[in-house]
Parts: structure tokens; sequence; C-alpha cells
């Protein structure tokens, strides 16, 4: 699938790292250094812009590697960039780790995964099919 991509940032546009990588990895396009305090948060520009094709959204989300070494996620995980976006694509990152952590001009900051999705077109009705769940919520099969 073709995705037209403006980049204006230093750095080559995202790319996967493998042959089955099912996201690439978005990098910091910023002049110096931001240094992220615990639970601090800050937009992170990526210098990129896209067209995503109708019926298509790119979810921006967390690296594992900064995630578990650092604390480092996506607030809003994950992202969406709407195919009828047209700005720039930034980064919101968090620090839920205790110690500062310092965010490099061209870091790798998170990973973007275009995927297919679907409208949908509600139907009115007065109650539901019966399920095994029911309506059991958070931990309701279970804490394994």
């Amino acid at each position: 699938m073709k995705v037209k991509i403006v980049n204006k940032s230093k750095f080559p546009a995202p790319a996967y790292a493998t042959e089955f990588s099912a996201g690439m990895d978005l990098k910091a396009n910023i002049e110096e250094p931001i240094i992220l305090g615990s639970l601090d948060r800050t937009m992170v520009p990526t210098g990129l812009f896209i067209e995503l094709p109708e019926g298509y959204e790119a979810q921006i989300r967390p690296r594992s590697g900064l995630a578990a070494k650092h604390g480092i996620t996506v607030t809003n995980a994950p992202g969406t960039i709407d195919a009828d976006y047209r700005g720039e694509i930034c980064v919101l990152l968090v620090n839920l780790g205790r110690e500062p952590f310092i965010i490099n001009p061209g870091e790798r900051i998170a990973q973007m995964v275009v995927a297919r999705h679907e409208r949908v077109e509600w139907e009115q009705v007065d109650d539901l099919a019966e399920s095994a769940r029911g309506a059991g919520g958070f931990g309701s099969t279970g804490t394994s």
C-alpha cells in the first residue's frame, strides 16, 4: 500500500526494521535534547506529515524498550492519526519512571502502525443477545 508522506525532518522516513514488523519507529525531530522529568509529559514533533487512504488510521504506540527500561510511554496510547488529518505527527510522551529521561534529537520515541478500520452504523434495539460473559467487566474473567 502506498501512502503519501512529507518528511520535513532531518531523518529518513520511517521504515520497517524487519520483514514481519508491524510498526515503524518514529524519531524525535528536535534541535536540542528534552529533559523529561518523572511524571512529566511533553509533545515531541516528528517532522512527518502523511495522507492516509480512507478507511485507514495510523496508530501511535509506545516502544517496548523505552517503556520497560525507562517508563517512557505514549500518554494517549494508542494515539490515532485519522485519514483526514494533514498536520504534523507529534507524539505525546510521559515519563512514568522515577528518573529524568533525556530525549535526544533523532531518538526513536514511538512506533506507528497503519491499520484498516471499519465505520459503524448504529442499530437501535431494546436489548442485546445473551453471552456467557454477560455484563462482567474488569477482572470478571479471572486474574490469570
